[in-house]
């Protein structure tokens, strides 16, 4: 019976497997060539054979609802759909790097190596259901992460913004080690639905378990830049290869998010007596959505200003969070979180991707002042700019404005009146810098930064994205729908 088991839980597994052993394929070819690098079409094509193995493995896996690993990791509708957005994420993320002068160097099957276990540290990250694995997977996501940005052929913004990432997400996994400690010393176990039974109980009677959980709650908000942990992410974001820029925006928030809901959905922070630590959380959401809108404001570099833009962002999809954390229709705020997210990441990948066609060195650096006139030079590129910065902006009919309703929507029914309010303030706010870009494109004739052709792959991917973020937009409802019966089991 135990061997049995334990196939089951390999089987379940089997995606981050599948991109485990596809890593080890470029670096074996490049060992066996004498340390001489392959061809880049050929590296990425293994990355994407495991991206794509991956994705047949997890839709193999939709609907079910079961635990592995003796309870460690969870298989159910939320960790469904990170993977699903992760594995795009990746795909994605391995067709901008084979593109950009920063990623396609001679190290470019270690690249291919570190991003896709990278991503077997993501998926850990959704699968979990214990403190002990998160922990795991966070630490394995982020060394390959800090590594990755260190490998880039920019000299030194990346070196700076690999050690900057590195020491103070170290110190951030430090606390939340410290905090996962706390609460093990005071419950005896790690696994989330240990810590559910007694969570009531302890969270009014023992201070000790309440500071575990206040640190932990800590070392996530670093990891989603949630103000006033969010000091990281412009620099880190700017110096990285716009690639892994993308990629950790993208990914390593929609898992870190995923894991938050979890956290909360089990009702381990949401007592009688925890009404303080909810109304700190209402707080550091709406500080996160004003400091990351106004500051963005203030930037002309596009990548400084998308990067305080996913900081605000992080602040809306705490509304949905917290709303899912209240009970009542806590299915409405778990909901809105997971549609946000996928509509995030489809049109935060796409807004760091278009970047990429403009980087012809290493060091390449793009103003919002260098996309005058592109409307008149690159009608296509001008067009996909402009879907992305809408949709970002939460302008109907596009994806954001479905997952800013859902998300708003959530956070009315569920009582957080004045949260709501301060995102729509927010929202007010970011439609300024959003515009900027799309004003500049077609307002202003000055002959600004041009648009390299021989970059099909990106070019093909990005089309994609923009044509999903319209019909995303049109169907969202039953996307929603959808999203929403895939995570009733998170509360019944």
């Amino acid at each position: 019976m135990s061997t049995q088991f334990e196939m089951l839980d390999l089987l379940l597994v089997s995606p981050a497997i599948a991109l485990f052993l596809a890593s080890l394929i470029p670096l074996a070819i490049k060992v066996l060539r004498g340390n001489t690098e392959s061809n880049s079409v050929a590296t990425i094509m293994y990355g994407l054979v495991g991206v794509v193995t991956a994705m047949v493995l997890t839709l193999a896996n939709y609907g079910i609802d079961k635990v592995a690993f003796q309870g460690a990791l969870r298989f159910d509708g939320l960790s469904f759909w990170m993977q699903m957005v992760v594995l795009v994420v990746a795909a994605v993320t391995l067709i901008l790097s084979r593109d950009n002068p920063a990623t396609n160097n001679r190290l470019f099957s270690e690249y291919v190596f570190l991003l896709l276990n990278s991503l077997v540290g993501m998926m850990i990250v959704a699968w979990s259901n214990d403190l002990m694995s998160l922990f795991i997977g966070i630490e394995t996501m982020s060394l390959c992460l800090y590594i990755l940005i260190a490998l880039s052929s920019e000299p030194r913004k990346s070196k700076e913004a690999a050690f900057k990432y590195f020491v103070l997400g170290s110190f951030a996994s430090a606390i939340m080690l410290y905090g996962i400690s706390f609460i093990y010393g005071t419950v005896g176990s790690t696994y989330i639905q240990d810590i559910t039974q007694v969570s009531i109980q302890l969270m009014n009677t023992n201070r000790l378990f309440l500071f575990g959980v206040v640190l932990t709650i800590l070392g996530l908000c670093f990891k989603v830049s949630v103000f006033p942990f969010h000091s990281w992410t412009p620099d880190v974001y700017q110096g990285a290869p716009t690639p892994l820029t993308a990629f950790m925006s993208t990914g390593v928030k929609a898992v870190s998010l995923a894991f938050f809901l979890r956290f909360i959905a089990m009702e381990v922070i949401v007592s009688e007596r925890a009404i303080l630590l909810m109304n700190a959380l209402e707080w550091l959401a709406a500080f996160t959505i004003l400091a990351g809108n106004i500051a963005a404001i203030m930037q002309d570099n596009l990548k400084r200003m998308l990067a305080y833009s996913s900081v605000a962002h992080s602040g809306y999809v705490m509304m949905g969070i917290l709303a899912a954390g209240v009970g009542g229709e806590s299915i409405l705020g778990a909901s809105g979180v997971v549609f946000y997210i996928v509509a995030y990441t489809i049109m935060t990948l796409g807004a760091f991707g278009i970047l990429v066609l403009f980087e012809k060195r290493a060091e390449s650096s793009l103003e919002v002042s260098d996309l005058s006139g592109l409307g008149a030079r690159n009608p296509w590129a001008a067009a996909c700019i402009t879907i992305f910065m809408l949709s970002l902006a939460g302008i109907p009919p596009t994806v954001g404005f479905f997952g800013k309703l859902f998300i708003f929507s959530a956070a009315v029914k569920q009582g957080f009146f004045w949260l709501a309010v301060w995102g729509v303030i927010g929202s007010v706010i970011s439609v300024y810098y959003y515009l900027r870009p799309i004003v500049t494109m077609y307002m202003q004739n000055d002959e600004g930064a041009s648009v390299l052709q021989t970059k099909g792959l990106t070019r093909l991917a990005i089309s994609v994205l923009a044509i999903s973020v319209i019909v995303f937009g049109f169907i969202a409802e039953s996307i929603y729908s959808t999203v929403t019966s895939d995570l009733a089991s998170l509360f019944f």
